[in-house]
């Protein structure tokens, strides 16, 4: 992948799964659609999404900076 790709879909998928950790977007939606057995299950899956994406950017911004 190419470096701004790479720092695009890290920056992105940083931004929406801290928007869905920090906020109760997933909650609601979940609670509204009949589906808020899942909610427990949220921090063991977006937690390590997060700190996966702000590597991905930290890798993607480090390789860019050096190019």
């Amino acid at each position: 992948m190419a470096n701004d790709k790479l720092f695009k879909v890290g920056l992105i998928g940083t931004v929406i799964a801290a928007i869905c950790c920090f906020t109760p977007v997933l909650v609601i939606l979940l609670g509204a659609v009949g589906l808020s057995a899942a909610i427990g299950w949220l921090d063991i899956v977006l937690l390590p999404a997060l700190g996966l994406f702000v590597a991905i950017t930290v890798f993607a911004f480090l390789r860019r900076r050096s190019a």
